[in-house]
């Protein structure tokens, strides 16, 4: 072979892209096309009766989108190390963010919940914005300590103080449901890293039985939790949504009654074209449209977890573990509110429901697994094949206790 022939030879082999890249690309697109009809669908009498456009929800969900797919695309292409540069100051700002929207005069309140301000014309939710802070904050760190992770200190400080001020901050607006992705999101990235299992079930305690304080001192959060149990209890009150989410998924049956037929999407369900989405998709597409979404999710979390497993570095691994699970903790609370089985949290379903932020945050994670899966196989002298962590010398699935064989390469 000719060194010319050899050249392009090595060329070809650097373009080429696994599997895993090219599925995830295709079931964001199909999730960010079924939430842009589906939106349509679910908020035209909305719409409508709040700002006389039956499009006006629609547009902003095409606004929105087109400005994710281009951060997917950008942070899909560019060098993750400035990433890693910008992720304490993204932290910083999402704190202040966080503050900012308890003002008085600054948070916008709707549905009893004050989690949204005004940044020029656009309405952003800082909650969504600390999920992926705090998802890339916990990976630099990390990756700078791998040594420390077997030592309980290094979990307590700093990122045991830092995710419960995190917490306090969004469950004061108050948003449980968020506060509870993040604080899970963050115990699985923490698994990913290698922490011990031991270390980590201590602090499953002390979280558990805070969360059991917060909802017995708070009425809001205690009439949602009651509701979820006993919603025939106050049918026309506190237990009215999840009843008329209910009626929705009954009605649509097997097949649906049709896109765009919806009868609960007319001032019956509220938050028909957000939080309960899945409802009107399960009314419109019946039993086979609700289960094609969850077949979308569930294939959306393989990948992710195979994109963590090959990823070639030790920060590539934890941030693809970690944006996996906030993306797939997201649609489990979200779809189990929607169904009845879980208190209803105002979580979004991640790329459908209505909702910028949301969308926005969700398509730039996408875009940074999407970088990390173009280096899948690029294992070099000093980079770890992620799957070392996971086994033992006799192959056999391995605790997260196991200290690795190799040592990563941090950048």
């Amino acid at each position: 072979m000719s060194g010319k022939e050899k050249r392009r030879s090595t060329t070809k082999e650097k373009v080429e892209l696994p599997a895993s890249f090219y599925i995830l690309i295709g079931i964001t697109v199909i999730m960010s096309l079924i939430g842009l009809v589906m939106v349509f669908s679910a908020s035209q009498a909305t719409g409508l009766a709040e700002y006389q456009d039956s499009f006006y929800y629609f547009k902003k969900q095409i606004l929105w989108m087109v400005i994710g797919f281009a951060a997917l695309i950008l942070l899909a292409k560019t060098d993750h190390r400035w990433l890693r540069r910008l992720s304490y100051p993204g932290m910083g700002i999402s704190i202040i963010l966080l503050i900012a929207v308890l003002i008085p005069g600054i948070g916008i309140i709707a549905g009893g919940a004050r989690r949204w301000i005004m940044i020029g014309p656009f309405n952003v939710q800082p909650s969504e914005i600390a999920k992926l802070a705090m998802v890339l904050f916990c990976a630099v760190l990390l990756s700078g300590r791998q040594e420390k992770i077997h030592d309980p200190k290094f979990l307590l400080i700093p990122i045991v103080p830092l995710l419960c001020a995190v917490s306090l901050l969004v469950v004061i607006q108050p948003d449980l449901g968020t506060t509870l992705i993040i604080a899970m999101t963050v115990f699985i990235i923490l698994f990913a890293a290698g922490a011990r299992l031991t270390h980590l079930f201590n602090l499953v305690a002390p979280a558990a039985l805070a969360v059991a304080v917060i909802i017995n001192r708070s009425p809001y959060m205690l009439e949602r939790l009651l509701s979820f149990i006993h919603p025939e209890k106050d049918p026309t009150g506190s237990g009215f949504q999840i009843i008329q989410s209910k009626i929705a998924l009954g009605s649509g049956h097997i097949f649906g009654v049709g896109l765009g037929l919806s009868k609960q999407k007319f001032f019956y369900l509220p938050a028909a074209h957000t939080d309960f989405i899945l409802a009107i998709i399960g009314e419109e597409f019946g039993l086979i449209g609700t289960m094609f979404v969850l077949a979308l999710f569930m294939i959306l979390g393989f990948i992710g977890i195979r994109i963590a497993l090959k990823a070639p570095t030790y920060y590539g691994r934890i941030l693809a573990a970690g944006i996996t699970s906030l993306i797939v903790l997201q649609a489990t609370i979200n779809m189990g509110a929607v169904t009845g089985i879980m208190p209803i949290t105002g979580v979004p379903l991640p790329f459908i429901s209505f909702g910028g932020t949301s969308l926005l945050f969700t398509l730039m994670g996408v875009g940074i697994l999407l970088k990390i899966a173009s280096q899948e196989g690029r294992v070099k002298e000093g980079v770890i094949d992620a799957r070392h962590y996971f086994r033992r010398r006799d192959r056999r699935t391995s605790v997260s206790g196991d200290r690795p064989r190799k040592q990563a390469r941090v950048s």
